[in-house]
């Protein structure tokens, strides 16, 4: 009946896989989704400043400099000296210096030389010197204007200052508002007639003058690429930061979509789009990993079925031979027939252990062995141990020797029928592989500190170093015959090392092909913690 266990384990192999990723990356996500937050409201603090302070900064630094050097440029150009600064919150008394110097040489021009103030070429120099300035000239003799530089409106012509009325100097004039707005400096003389004059230096308000206006406009096209600098500086470093990495991302999801696993993420930062690309790339290689087991688990699989197949094959043929031979009465004899009942239930064991076997594997491999861990005492269990081994190694003629050199109070924390399972498949597996006429197998316990170190060894024919680094590997098997004799189901020390493991111990092995084998195992002892 035991062997109807056969079907639902090879039901738990096959199905068995790893589907984990999602709820993986979900957690990683939301974890780094509590994360993202903080660190992006830093990112949008800092953009704003960019936007505010960055434009601040630099429009100030540009329009100091170039009212510095435009202001340079005017007094130079038109010969004024004093604070530049002020020129932009007293535009009238800029442009009242424009003409100070001119002003002046009318002045004496008028007090001296009267006659040149009716010299149409001498009044057009002048007045061109003026129209650089953004001013024109105006003489009056008596009530009539016998010369106007430039044409003006008839409501400036009619508001000129009478003769001895306007209290002007060099750096100031008349202001004049109306249809034309225009500062008006007055220089009152006598022509030659005898007549009451008066020259007029006429500065149209207006008028801006040409370095004022460059300075404007070279101010509005700084304040325009600054704008524009920043904004490009903002878009490559949020393009960098934010855009370039999320489309990583974007391309990595497509690729495991499709189920394309053979590329990297690399996170370029140490922000919560870099974590993110870590967790990308640890759930790309996660899933990379688990379609590799699932392929190796499928390989596996059909190793494990055709294996079955041929172990269960030899005792099942020999089942069938000596059943027939005992319906065709070819035992004839009670001895006879009492030898092919008894090969006949040795080989039902032989499929019974075999079929046991494949059932704790499907537990192991699911993670289903249950455990029943107590306090054992090392002497007591081990002891036992090798007097029950030793009754069963007599009658196939093999030596056991046991050698304890623990403590005799030493206690380990383990499960007492793991355990036995552990050795009972290390000393089956060296059994299987005697060459020897004389067999001999040799336990020893030692105390390594805080474990304590099992070694069984035996002087079988050893295994080779190109087989040793995988002889706990499942259904790896360093002998090919393949027989039901040395052959075994391959997954004898792949048990034995996931119990150990489960115990928190460690296996391992050495060997020389002729001499023998030594299998290690430790497990951590029971220390009692006193109470504090």
């Amino acid at each position: 009946m035991k062997s109807l266990d056969f079907f639902p384990v090879f039901h738990v192999i096959i199905g068995h896989g790893i589907y984990s990723c999602d709820l993986f990356f979900l957690q990683s996500f939301s974890e780094n989704k509590r994360n993202v937050c903080m660190k992006f409201r830093n990112k949008i603090i800092i953009s704003f400043c960019i936007i505010i302070f960055v434009p601040i900064f630099l429009a100030s630094l540009v329009l100091f400099s170039m009212q510095h050097i435009q202001m340079k440029a005017i007094e130079q150009t038109y010969g004024v000296e004093g604070d530049g600064y002020s020129y932009f919150s007293n535009s009238v008394q800029l442009l009242s210096r424009f003409t100070k110097d001119i002003y002046i040489d009318l002045c004496n021009t008028a007090a001296k030389n009267p006659e040149k103030m009716e010299d149409e070429a001498y009044l057009d120099g002048v007045n061109q010197s003026l129209e650089e300035k953004a001013s024109y000239l105006i003489i009056r003799e008596g009530d009539a204007l016998t010369y106007i530089g430039k044409k003006a409106s008839p409501s400036l012509l009619t508001q000129l200052p009478d003769y001895g009325s306007a209290d002007v100097n060099a750096n100031s004039g008349t202001y004049i508002d109306g249809e034309e707005q225009a500062l008006v400096k007055q220089i009152d003389f006598t022509d030659q007639e005898g007549r009451d004059s008066s020259v007029f230096i006429v500065t149209r308000l207006e008028e801006m003058v040409p370095e004022i206006k460059s300075l404007l406009i070279d101010i509005l096209v700084s304040i325009v690429l600054i704008l524009l600098l920043t904004a490009c500086m903002l878009t490559i470093w949020i393009y960098t930061s934010l855009i370039n990495p999320i489309k990583k991302l974007q391309n990595a999801a497509l690729n495991i979509k499709e189920g394309n696993l053979d590329f990297t993420i690399e996170a370029e930062s140490n922000d919560e789009i870099g974590e993110l690309c870590k967790s990308f790339e640890e759930m790309r290689q996660r899933l990379k990993d688990n379609a590799e087991e699932k392929i190796n688990g499928e390989k596996e699989n059909k190793t494990l079925i055709s294996n079955i197949a041929h172990d269960l094959k030899t005792p099942i043929t020999a089942v069938k031979g000596y059943a027939e031979g005992l319906i065709d009465g070819v035992a004839d004899t009670p001895e006879k027939r009492d030898k092919y009942i008894r090969t006949i239930y040795n080989k039902a064991n032989e499929m019974d252990t075999l079929i046991n076997e494949l059932t704790l594997y499907a537990k192991i491999d699911t993670n289903r062995i249950p455990y029943n861990f107590a306090k054992i005492n090392v002497a007591d269990y081990f002891n036992d141990c090798a007097e029950e081994l030793g009754l069963d190694l007599e009658a196939k003629n093999i030596e056991l020797a046991y050698f304890n050199y623990t403590d005799e109070h030493t206690q380990i924390i383990a499960d007492p029928e793991q355990l036995r399972r552990v050795i009972h498949n290390i000393i089956g597996n060296s059994v299987k592989y005697l060459d020897k006429q004389r067999g001999r197998i040799n336990i020893r316990i030692k105390d390594v500190g805080d474990f304590i170190q099992v070694e069984i060894e035996d002087n079988g024919r050893g295994i080779a170093a190109r087989d040793l680094p995988y002889i706990f590997d499942r259904f790896y098997r360093a002998d090919a015959s393949r027989n039901s004799a040395t052959g075994g189901s391959g997954i004898g020390l792949s048990i034995v090392k996931k119990i150990i493991e489960d115990h928190g111990g460690k296996i391992w092995a050495t060997s020389k092909e002729s001499i023998g084998t030594v299998m290690y195992f430790v497990i951590r002892k029971y220390q009692e913690v006193p109470n504090e």
